[in-house]
């Protein structure tokens, strides 16, 4: 059983939480908070064995084998550095980073010291994902010609670490890393970009709605907004016919899957599953070795230099090549 330690007290570990009550193959040992009392009040709440004072302090523990990187999107680099560092496996939550000199670099060390490092997209490792790609891959809506993906919901909370650009906040790294993710797992990487963004009073992208051209003249939308109502929606547009997934990056929250064609509708059975506890056994697999993670260098780099180019392209008003 590999030996998991949550880097922080971040909400999203509830459902990393809950998900190892759901798999033999993970346990969560210990917890980390800068505030001492904070961390042991969370680790009597949870029934984790260990609650650690200090992040070094986690790292430090012979006793935990991976950790978990939860943090604000502009400590991710540097907490998995020092997990590297320290001989411990990452799960790394998304997005990695928005620059791709940091993903050849944490990358680089983790192949060095013999470490898993992988990217917790959570929803590439739902069974309805792989359907949807093998869906399009395999002609159902004939020959692939737009993508069109969108993530909304009202972020209210004025403090909110995500309206804060010196922890790398935003709209496209926090909602719209999902739309760019399942454009390439769809097209592949783009080739250029064009970007838009809404800026908030603290300099993030409150909104931000991006063009991305892959191969074979295949052409991707992509709309993310922390003022827009929630939704979410991913639309493969083919020559015969449109894929429409209506709950792709948080299936959990229901919807199902559309195909439309000219003279009918047809909606199909969607796969079920556990995202997040097969996001960890996945990296249980890769750990022990006997699978490679979904999620590695390729694909975290492909992530970085689309969000990148895509902030250039905003940032200039004019297209980016990648």
């Amino acid at each position: 059983m590999l030996r998991l330690g949550l880097l922080s007290t971040a909400r999203i570990n509830r459902e990393i939480l809950r998900a190892t009550r759901a798999t033999e193959r993970i346990e969560v040992v210990g917890v980390a908070s800068r505030d001492r009392d904070r961390a042991e009040a969370y680790a009597r709440e949870h029934g984790i064995p260990n609650a650690h004072r200090a992040y070094e302090s986690l790292l430090a523990d012979p006793g935990v084998d991976a950790v978990y990187v939860p943090l604000p999107n502009g400590l991710h680099h540097e907490w998995t550095l020092r997990a590297l560092a320290a001989g411990k496996h990452v799960l790394c939550e998304k997005p990695y980073s928005r620059h791709p000199a940091d993903v050849e670099e944490a990358f680089d060390l983790a192949e060095r010291a013999g470490l898993v490092l992988t990217e917790a997209f959570m929803y590439r490792h739902h069974p309805q994902t792989r359907f949807a790609h093998d869906l399009v891959a395999g002609g159902a809506v004939g020959r692939l010609l737009a993508i069109r993906a969108s993530f909304t919901f009202r972020l209210e909370r004025p403090g909110d670490v995500r309206w804060r650009p010196e922890l790398d906040g935003g709209s496209l790294m926090d909602v719209g890393c999902y739309c760019v993710s399942g454009s390439r797992l769809l097209a592949g990487e783009p080739t250029a970009v064009q970007g838009e963004q809404v800026l908030a009073p603290s300099g993030v992208d409150v909104a931000f709605h991006g063009t991305l051209r892959f191969a074979d003249g295949v052409v991707g939308q992509i709309d993310a907004s922390f003022a827009a109502p929630e939704f979410q929606r991913l639309e493969a547009v083919g020559d015969e016919a449109t894929l429409v997934v209506e709950a792709p990056w948080r299936p959990d929250w229901g919807g199902s899957l559309v195909v439309r064609r000219r003279d009918a509708v047809e909606r199909l059975d969607r796969p079920e599953g556990d995202m997040f506890r097969l996001e960890l056994e996945s990296f249980a697999d890769a750990v022990a070795g006997e699978a490679p993670a979904l999620l590695g260098r390729e694909d975290a780099l492909g992530q970085a230099r689309a969000i990148d180019a895509l902030y250039r392209a905003a940032e200039t008003g004019v297209s980016v090549e990648l």
